[in-house]
């Protein structure tokens, strides 16, 4: 028997295959854009949130400055093409690791533990289930908790990046000698405001900085108190050698509060960029003194940006992959 198509058959025949078509688009488009959701691995495997918490705390007990530099690596993770685990990727011939680039060159530490984090993790999921952007993002949330910060729900569902990029580690990350027109753009190009700069900038009330990052302020900034610079050159900080000597980002490096406020009114800012924060006259002195009064207030909205910086370019769906190992690509 032959069947012959008519022109009618024909339409209806293409509809079907336009409509088949646009089916197949619009679902290859949620698959690539997937939201992320702090659920995303209820069904997967729900003992991975768990499983980070245990591993950070333990690590922020046996040395107290890791949690300060777990927060850190989610934050320059973010800040250099989106929240996507770039900066765990080591050197090879076709990566330019971001660990190289200036602001992270024996600077950026605690690549140990998000080894050890991710071991533990695929070992509860039985596999590589949670993504190395995603260990970074609840490895942040469980350091400040562990030193009397705010909680929050993290947004999950990251996907690994397959590349990395040092230029744009040295061109993304603000520097420790940024004035505030600077900072205030560099935030900006991540779709961060105003209130987004003085509340992340806060994240340096806990952790140390090393000498050589705060050499040029304590010697010849003039919106410093004396006798804090006096200290800091006496103490810890030559003009010359002790590049690696540390001092607390503010003055209680171990505990998540409102220090680093009260020390920027008392023009007592490490690093030249948390004073750029407060100069007596600038746009953002009255956030300083808002949360410097109201801790509830600064750990509320301190938590709010922190799920706002890490919705930044996400990896999602079938973007990406689920690195085995956080420092290579599969």
């Amino acid at each position: 028997m032959t069947f012959v198509i008519t022109p009618k058959k024909k339409m209806a025949s293409r509809g079907y295959l336009f409509m088949l078509l646009l089916l197949v688009l619009l679902v290859s488009a949620t698959s690539s854009t997937t939201p992320l959701s702090p659920n995303f691995y209820n069904q997967s495997c729900p003992n991975a949130l768990t499983t980070i918490k245990r591993v950070v705390e333990a690590a922020v007990q046996n040395e107290t400055r890791m949690g300060a530099s777990l927060l850190r690596l989610h934050f320059h993770d973010c800040f250099v093409n989106g929240c996507d685990g770039s900066l765990l990727l080591d050197a090879t011939d076709t990566i330019d690791s971001e660990k190289n680039a200036f602001p992270n060159l024996n600077s950026a530490r605690g690549f140990e533990v998000i080894d050890e984090i991710k071991k533990e993790v695929d070992k509860a999921c039985r596999g590589p289930v949670v993504s190395c952007a995603d260990i970074l993002a609840v490895a942040a949330r469980d350091s400040v908790v562990a030193l009397g910060g705010p909680t929050w729900e993290v947004n999950l569902g990251r996907r690994d990046s397959t590349n990395a990029s040092r230029d744009d580690a040295n061109n993304n990350l603000p520097a420790p000698f940024f004035d505030l027109a600077q900072l205030i753009n560099s935030f900006k190009n991540q779709g961060l405001n105003l209130t987004d700069l003085v509340l992340l900038s806060a994240a340096h009330t806990i952790g140390f900085a090393r000498c050589v990052t705060f050499r040029n302020r304590i010697y010849n900034d003039s919106n410093i108190n004396p006798l804090f610079s006096a200290q800091l050159q006496f103490t810890v900080c030559p003009r010359s050698g002790g590049d690696d000597n540390l001092a607390g980002l503010d003055s209680t490096p171990a505990n998540f509060d409102v220090s680093y406020y009260l020390n920027l009114i008392q023009k007592k800012g490490l690093l030249h960029s948390d004073q750029a924060l407060f100069n007596g006259n600038g746009s953002t002195d009255a956030l300083v003194t808002q949360y410097a009064l109201n801790p509830r207030a600064f750990y509320k909205d301190f938590a709010s940006s922190m799920i706002k910086m890490g919705n930044i370019n996400p990896l999602t769906g079938n973007q990406g992959q689920i690195r085995t190992n956080c420092r290579k690509v599969n």
